[in-house]
């Protein structure tokens, strides 16, 4: 019997000493697949600037940074995304998860884009290669920033710093959007704002996020009574 414990013991000391040296549950590799998604997801908001398809987010969010490219004004995108980023780059540290559409796919995608096309700086997203390296540059650095500390926060003790009052809360800050749509709908046209509301009742009754809905009514109504270009 006590042969028996002593090779349990001893494959579970080389069972974790495998996983001490494989890629994949080491330190180092985490920056390294963060820069991964995010040179993809940097590239995608390149070909939606330059094509109008290949953004990696929801439609919403998206409509952030068209207003932007639209209007000149990136304020919103650049202040939605941004704060996303830094909450998820926190909310990473203290949980070990990181929530990749907070943080890569609106921070990343939609957020710093934002920032370089507010201060003039078009040559990272217009250039496709450059957007890549930008994307990839930008992951290691929060893949890196979010292991670092975690070093020197989570590592040393059993606690999670209060992150389980973090958890799901950039996720909540989301459900302010359904009125930002409705309104910017009204603005549009009176059928489209109807639309955009009837939309927004339906997936309220449904249980679902109101956001959605005040899309898709606005595009239903908004095919059948389009406004007209001048």
């Amino acid at each position: 019997m006590d042969n028996t414990e002593e090779l349990e013991k001893e494959q579970v000391a080389l069972s974790e000493e495998k996983k001490a040296k494989s890629f994949w549950y080491a330190d180092w590799a985490f920056p390294i697949t963060v820069g991964i998604m995010s040179a993809a997801v940097f590239a995608g908001t390149h070909m939606y600037v330059t094509h109008g398809v290949g953004a990696f987010n929801e439609v919403s969010i998206v409509a952030m940074l068209k207003a932007g490219l639209d209007g000149g004004s990136y304020g919103a995108a650049a202040a939605f995304g941004a704060s996303f980023l830094f909450a998820r780059i926190l909310e990473g540290s203290l949980v070990g998860i990181l929530d990749l559409g907070g943080s890569i796919l609106t921070g990343i995608g939609i957020g710093v884009p934002a920032i370089f096309l507010s201060m003039g700086i078009r040559a990272p997203i217009d250039n496709f290669a450059l957007s890549l390296m930008t994307g990839a540059v930008l992951g290691l650095l929060v893949g890196g920033v979010i292991i670092l500390i975690r070093k020197f926060t989570i590592n040393q003790a059993n606690s999670t710093f209060g992150a389980d009052v973090m958890m799901g809360a950039g996720n909540s800050s989301g459900r302010f959007l359904g009125p930002l749509i409705i309104l910017s709908a009204c603005g549009a046209s009176i059928p489209i704002g109807i639309g955009a509301t009837l939309g927004a009742l339906g997936f309220y009754a449904w249980k679902k996020p109101i956001a959605g809905g005040a899309i898709l009514g606005a595009m239903v109504l908004g095919t059948i009574f389009p406004v007209a270009l001048q």
